[in-house]
């Protein structure tokens, strides 16, 4: 078996519907203003993003968690962006089609949060 690691990505209701287009099976290429692809290493992490961005900005957000053969994730070191619990992988934009040629199963969406308002 494979070595993998999990990445979590917070995501919005526009990008979840185009990673539902792939079949759950790939990360879509980024939008010129983002040069970076940034999956989190915890699952607390990317809960706290999608209340605070995508709900706050789509009314929606969804936590999300896949797989990837740990040999393509090695190459990109672990970044400390604030707390303990805040890390995560800066993952060129121009490296995304590798990424998602190393992902391992289906992109799995394992939360759902809603604006109360």
């Amino acid at each position: 078996m494979t070595d993998i690691i999990i990445p979590y990505r917070p995501t919005g209701q526009k990008e979840l519907e185009l990673v539902k287009q792939s079949g759950l099976t790939k990360w879509l290429p980024r939008l010129s203003e983002q040069p970076i692809f940034y999956p989190v290493t915890n699952e607390a992490y990317a809960i706290e993003i999608t209340k605070k961005w995508n709900v706050r900005d789509e009314k929606v957000g969804y936590v999300t968690k896949f797989a990837v053969k740990s040999s393509f994730m090695e190459n990109y070191p672990i970044q400390k962006v604030g707390s303990d619990i805040h890390t995560q992988w800066w993952i060129p934009a121009e490296d995304l089609e590798t990424l998602n040629n190393n992902i391992i199963g289906l992109i799995e969406v394992i939360g759902e949060y809603r604006s109360i308002i």
